[in-house]
């Protein structure tokens, strides 16, 4: 049986305090939200931290709120919550999409948003999802807080932008009118990492899109996104034809590698086929039930 080693404990009761705490501890502490991908690398040794901290009962850090044109989540919404918040849904139809296919309802009744983008794991399927939605991520310090996108929080597998004295505490996507969005997955069975998977999001003017975010998990793709398929199909009429380009061009800028989730051609050709589908639904979404 494979146990942790020995780790100090401190329950931090508001983000100052967290705060507190990690300045005080510095990189060799590390913090618990759901624990869902910590525990088990502490039990494997692939993490040691000599200080956790536990920021479960912050519950300022919980909570899908419509701020004027944007979604706020905090970063300790347990993805049952998102999943079941009617508000997401509404407006970006690709969470709920993704948090349905993520785990199973014991992880998602635990696991947290914050502790999933802090994980940082290149399957991660809600990086995808925030890079297609073209998210902001709120980060506080001992300086006040800052603001990066979603797609330059990550800086490589396992690794974001936020420092050993910093702690995420939210997400924020803009409301933009005529938006619609979707995520595709593939995996080996039922809530377990993706093979490859794909996120999108679409902004019609009319028939035409005024502006596209994809997002791509386990492929291989730069800062989870696409940024030259949606370049291409910016100012595009939606066709058919235009949102299978922009899945070809997706999968020629990816960089998959082969492991035990499947062969290289075979993830590129779930990028491109993945991207397609779920630019397709976007845009059946944008368009509404009477398109």
């Amino acid at each position: 049986m494979q146990v942790p080693a020995q780790v100090e404990y401190e329950k931090a009761t508001s983000v100052e305090h967290a705060l507190t705490l990690l300045a005080r501890y510095g990189s060799a502490a590390r913090v618990l939200a759901g624990g869902h991908s910590l525990i088990p690398m502490m039990k494997l040794r692939l993490a040691q931290p000599e200080v956790l901290i536990d920021i479960n009962g912050i519950t300022d850090l919980c909570y899908v709120n419509l701020t004027g044109a944007q979604l706020r989540i905090g970063t300790l919404t347990r993805h049952a919550q998102l999943l079941e918040s009617q508000i997401a849904g509404e407006h970006f139809a690709i969470l709920h999409d993704a948090e349905r296919v993520i785990a199973d309802p014991i992880v998602r009744n635990w696991g947290t948003v914050g502790g999933s983008l802090c994980q940082a794991d290149p399957s991660e399927d809600l990086s995808a999802a925030f890079a297609a939605m073209k998210g902001t991520m709120v980060i506080h310090g001992p300086d006040g807080s800052r603001e990066v996108s979603a797609r330059e929080f990550h800086t490589g597998p396992y690794e974001t932008v936020v420092g050993p004295a910093e702690l995420l505490t939210e997400i924020k996507l803009p409301i933009r009118p005529g938006g619609g969005s979707g995520y595709q997955k593939v995996s080996r069975r039922t809530g377990d990492w993706p093979v490859g998977a794909a996120g999108a999001a679409v902004w019609l003017t009319g028939d035409t899109i005024a502006d596209a975010g994809i997002g791509l998990t386990a492929v291989g793709a730069r800062n989870f996104a696409a940024a030259e398929a949606e370049e291409y199909l910016r100012g595009r009429t939606a066709t058919q034809e235009a949102l299978a380009r922009a899945g070809e061009i997706a999968a020629e800028n990816c960089h998959p590698v082969t492991d035990q989730r499947g062969p290289a051609d075979y993830k590129s050709h779930l990028a491109r086929e993945l991207t397609t589908r779920a630019l397709r639904l976007a845009v059946a979404r944008a368009r509404g039930p009477a398109a």
